[in-house]
């Protein structure tokens, strides 16, 4: 495809665009680099620890580092379809956001490596339901979306990865990584770098929450869409929660599976609720509402 123009010599960048935000956002909070972080004590405390509560650590790390894999691998199609669609400034935000999931994926080989003292041989961790999110629904709505790139294709791929992924499953993980090592001050290097990927994931939500409020707000009957996905996978992302608690008896640190369950619906509530704002709205209060939302959120 040939240019006919260029945004920036042309109408210029519009620095008020939620992607913009999010942008500025990113630049100041998301320049960090896992190599920086200290791992020395976590190596400690590692050692002290019982052998389920290693395994329980080494299991949620499993999954965080394949699903940060998995998104680096799948995400390219969104990017390029935006870009397709000439949303320059969409565009610019998303070129961090890729960026960040690669170094999401690059701290969490370092924990493995450095801390846990293991460099493959995880997959034992993946369960049935972890293999339908993401071995195959996510690597499956980003190639429809490469396919086919149409705005039904872009709600199918962001709500598998913005609303299931990250608002559900990563959000609720983060929480667990918290509730184990932060009452127990524990592995303060895992926990400096955990905090540093929730800030990232945090506008990663909102992008996506933007970008499908954007979808729904110039074409309502998206919304079955929505439906139909949240009804495909919102169980299997409960089952992944159950799965991982389920190997014990009972679970290390005191975890309990109803708080976590009860956890990720509550936030996966959250997302909807505003998502159902977008029904009827007009382009610019969607505009307004995430720019609430991201003047409230501290990353």
């Amino acid at each position: 495809m040939i240019h006919e123009q260029f945004t920036t010599t042309t109408t210029g960048l519009d620095r008020q665009h939620p992607a913009m935000r999010l942008w500025e956002k990113g630049k100041r909070y998301g320049i960090w680099n896992p190599a920086d972080i200290d791992l020395t004590q976590d190596k400690a405390d590692w050692q002290k620890l019982a052998s389920d509560e290693q395994d329980i650590i080494l299991r949620l790390t499993a999954l965080f580092q394949a699903g940060e894999e998995a998104v680096t691998l799948d995400l390219l199609p969104l990017i390029n379809t935006i870009a397709n669609e000439g949303r320059l400034e969409e565009e610019i935000y998303l070129t961090s956001f890729l960026f960040e999931e690669a170094k999401h994926t690059d701290f969490f080989d370092r924990f493995l490596r450095e801390v846990a003292g293991v460099s493959g041989g995880l997959a034992h961790y993946h369960t049935p339901n972890y293999h339908t999110l993401f071995y195959e629904a996510l690597p499956q709505a980003l190639r429809q979306l490469r396919a086919t790139p149409t705005p039904a294709a872009q709600v199918r791929a962001s709500v598998t990865y913005n609303m299931v992924v990250e608002g559900m499953l990563a959000e609720t993980g983060y929480h667990a990584f918290f509730t184990m090592l932060e009452a127990n001050n524990l592995m303060p290097g895992c926990r400096q770098g955990i905090r540093l990927l929730k800030q990232d994931e945090s506008r990663h939500i909102a992008y996506g929450i933007f970008l499908l409020s954007r979808l729904i707000a110039g074409d309502d009957t998206l919304w079955a869409e929505v439906e139909a996905t949240i009804d495909e996978l919102f169980l299997p992302a409960l089952g992944v929660i159950s799965d991982g608690l389920a190997a014990y008896d009972p679970p290390p640190f005191g975890l309990q599976e109803e708080a976590f369950i009860d956890y990720a619906t509550a936030q996966f509530q959250k997302r909807i609720e505003r998502l159902e704002k977008a029904r009827g709205a007009s382009l610019s209060e969607v505009y307004r509402v995430t720019h609430g939302v991201i003047e409230r959120d501290d990353a």
